[in-house]
């Protein structure tokens, strides 16, 4: 299976976005063509741990909590691959509620999921696909509504790590 990458522009002032955001993937349309998700993919400035703690504030100060996370780096080593990579698990229990209240079904896409690693040119990288293109199988209009809003969230969150 192919992985088809869209991008999508970050703005976070024309100055730090043409100084810090460089992002490299296929047109968004191609990925919708083929029917895959897209994934956005935002080269952040700094280390895994450091772009990490500063997602993680960002995260608190605007309304959300990471609910869990998984330390890929770490498992994948005992295979002898080194890797930085951490995911991350971010939601609000209110924004839960009315996911769940809607669908139950839900749970499958949320909390989202955010992946932070170091691509083989040594950049930092955050990625995640956009909780719309998760949730837009369920056809339903208040899932899709909260899935749109979240979009929101995380393309201003991802946004704003280019400027660290």
């Amino acid at each position: 299976m192919k992985h088809r990458i869209a991008v999508r522009p970050m703005s976070f002032g024309a100055v730090a976005l043409a100084a810090a955001l460089l992002v490299a993937a296929a047109p968004a349309s191609a990925a919708a063509q083929a029917g895959e998700p897209t994934v956005v993919q935002v080269k952040a400035k700094g280390s895994v741990p450091q772009v990490l703690d500063q997602l993680k504030k960002m995260i608190a100060s605007n309304g959300m909590m990471v609910m869990g996370e998984l330390h890929q780096g770490k498992v994948i080593a005992m295979t002898g691959l080194k890797v930085e990579s951490e995911t991350i698990f971010v939601g609000n229990p209110n924004v839960g509620k009315e996911l769940f209240g809607a669908d139950p079904g839900v749970g499958i896409a949320v909390p989202v999921r955010i992946n932070v690693y170091q691509d083989t040119q040594g950049h930092t990288v955050v990625s995640y696909v956009p909780p719309s293109e998760l949730l837009k199988s369920f056809h339903n209009a208040k899932v899709d509504q909260v899935a749109q809003m979240l979009d929101g969230k995380l393309h201003n969150l991802t946004g704003m790590l280019g400027g660290m």
